[in-house]
């Protein structure tokens, strides 16, 4: 794959907003194993509350979804693919952060913390816009500027 067409699916991948409209994928192979993943992130999302006997489940769920996406960001990232397969990538890892988030709203249980977490998640976004707009891409202030 060229260079900037795997620029190009990372950047995708990495957009805060790329999980907006994307499906959960039906099936998907976690650590050698086939997870129904659509069908697990709906029955656990049914219910109000996780009950404590699931907990587990799906806190292991998380982590080996975290774990996978990981290994195809990776992949995406260094390997030796083609644009297709980088594409299948890019789309799967978009669909595993789509029940990733799914899965960590059901952890907000109440209203503070999901109020603290916007708010921090606000102020990332503004920082990130501020270093972008001032021209400070990788973070670090710039002498002379301002």
């Amino acid at each position: 794959m060229k260079e900037y067409k795997r620029k190009q699916l990372l950047e995708r991948v990495g957009r805060e907003a790329a999980t907006i409209g994307a499906d959960i994928p039906e099936q998907i192979e976690v650590q050698g194993e086939t997870l129904e993943l659509q069908q697990f992130v709906f029955e656990i999302k049914r219910r109000e509350t996780v009950p404590a006997e699931q907990r587990e489940r799906v806190d292991e769920a998380k982590r080996n979804l975290r774990r996978e996406r990981n290994e195809r960001l990776e992949l995406l990232e260094d390997g030796e693919i083609s644009h297709e397969k980088g594409e299948a990538l890019a789309n799967s890892i978009i669909g595993i952060d789509r029940a990733l988030d799914a899965l960590e709203q059901l952890d907000a249980g109440d209203i503070e913390s999901e109020a603290a977490r916007q708010e921090a998640a606000d102020q990332k976004r503004w920082m990130n816009f501020l270093q972008q707009a001032l021209g400070h891409d990788d973070g670090s202030p710039r002498r002379g500027s301002l």
